[in-house]
């Protein structure tokens, strides 16, 4: 691929296409490096596809490391039997990237949240692994970049105009990879979705790290379960009253494996007078930002004054921005029902499974309805836009409805659903056909053959809930 240097930008005032110069042509552009990125990335660059990803931060890790949301959820079934272990039933890329993330001493062993399991990852270590996965792939990066435009031709996403300091330029590519996040490319082409129920998203949060902590009265006054206990809630109601602002009574604190370290997931962001932010609005977003750090000095206050080992923290970071849950959601040409979540549903079709409770921030309270014991898997054709061609979507913008989403976004089923539009793409490109005409089979065989636990045969299946983490 030709490199992609300064004088070959635009310095133009307007993203006209036809007026840029072209900086490269690729079989696939995958937009966004969060987890679903890199695994879509990674996955077709390994099979010899010509690899471009972008990315508007200087590093990878998307809502897991700029949102800092800090744990790879979904991996564990969850259980009513507060003596079960930990049982990982989620494999596959998510795995692989666990696994590098360990060798580095970037990631916890399963930490309880209430009825299932969850780890915290470090995030520079997180960036590292990225890092190291894309380049030992061949994939090109190009970071510190915007996707202003959407190049569609005939009902075919055929390229994008990127934007950085060094001007505008278009790519061109065979195959796109959306894994945004946000559904971006795939709205800016034209094609169909919508905001969460009927116009209503998940707040977003704003987690943050503190430091200086004496873990061993924490963890011993706070409990086994990141979930805080019923006193801190009391506590937290009791400080309300007096001022503090604290609009979450349930907060959730995790062990990051460094010494006098705690992540902390408290916070609730919304617009005035409770009204729902929407962060695809650079208004919402900001208000999202200057409320979130105000929030996070409120509850590092309550944490000082009311928890014990926690007298003498500071605030070490918060994330880069806001935690965002949920944006726009696309209209696929499968759809993940609420009750495919709530019933465990199986299908054929299916690319990527999760046992992740329903966790809906919408509103006053979260809601956790808890899948116990099993799991529901997420069909291939929630990846592929209705409407449109050459375009996959990767993350937590797959079609899906709203209380479906609240489940299906998390960190682990998002590597998985990387891991899909990788192998697809590849089948996409190899055979020459649209992603609406793959199998959702062949998907499926290609990602088991790369450890992805998705077959239905009763003696794996059964190995497969047996496989635990000490």
């Amino acid at each position: 691929m030709t490199d992609i240097s300064v004088g070959r930008w635009s310095l133009v005032t307007r993203a006209d296409a036809t007026d840029l110069q072209v900086l490269a042509e690729v079989d696939v552009l995958v937009v966004g490096a969060g987890a679903a990125g890199v695994a879509a990335a990674t996955v077709a660059a390994e099979g010899g596809a010509e690899v471009l990803i972008v990315e508007k931060y200087g590093f990878a890790g998307g809502a897991a490391v700029a949102g800092m949301s800090g744990t790879i959820c979904g991996m564990y079934l969850a259980s009513d039997d507060p003596e079960a272990p930990p049982r990982q039933v989620v494999f596959g890329f998510t795995e692989r990237f666990a696994a590098r993330l360990r060798e580095r001493g970037g990631l916890t062993g399963p930490q309880r949240y209430g009825k299932t399991f969850t780890s915290a990852h470090d995030p520079l270590k997180w960036r590292e692994v990225a890092d190291e996965l894309l380049t030992s792939a061949g994939a090109r990066i190009l970071f510190h970049t915007d996707v202003v435009e959407v190049i569609v031709e005939d009902g075919r996403y055929r390229g994008v105009v990127i934007a950085s300091n060094a001007g505008l330029g278009v790519i061109r590519a065979r195959r796109i990879v959306d894994a945004s996040g946000d559904g971006a490319i795939v709205a800016r082409g034209g094609g169909d979705w919508r905001f969460g129920q009927d116009g209503r998203i998940q707040n977003p949060t704003m987690f943050f790290r503190i430091g200086n902590v004496d873990l061993e009265r924490f963890w011993d006054a706070w409990g086994e379960d990141t979930i805080c206990p019923a006193w801190i809630t009391e506590r937290i109601v009791a400080a309300r009253d007096r001022g503090l602002d604290l609009p979450r009574n349930k907060i959730w604190i995790f062990d990051t494996g460094r010494a006098g370290e705690l992540l902390v997931n408290a916070t609730r962001l919304v617009g005035e007078g409770g009204r729902m932010l929407n962060v695809i609005d650079p208004v919402d977003f900001t208000i999202a930002e200057i409320s979130g750090r105000e929030q996070v000095r409120q509850y590092a206050r309550f944490l000082r004054e009311e928890i014990p080992g926690c007298e003498e923290l500071y605030v070490v970071d918060t994330g880069v921005e806001a935690g965002i849950r949920q944006t726009r959601t696309i209209r696929g040409i499968q759809t993940l029902r609420n009750e495919d979540v709530v019933e465990a549903r199986k299908s054929p079709d299916a690319v990527v499974r999760s046992p992740w409770p329903i966790e809906l921030h919408d509103g006053e309270r979260p809601k956790l309805h808890w899948i116990l014991d099993d799991y529901y898997e997420v069909p291939y054709g929630t990846l592929v836009p209705a409407v449109g061609e050459d375009v996959i979507v990767a993350g937590r913008c797959l079609s899906a409805e709203h209380e479906a989403l609240a489940s299906a976004r998390v960190t682990a089923q998002c590597f998985e659903y990387g891991h899909a539009a990788g192998a697809a793409t590849l089948i996409s490109l190899e055979r020459e056909i649209d992603y609406r005409a793959i199998a959702a089979r062949e998907v499926r065989e290609r990602m088991i053959r790369a450890g992805s636990a998705l077959t239905h045969d009763e003696d794996t299946a059964n190995v497969d809930l047996e496989r635990t983490h000490a």
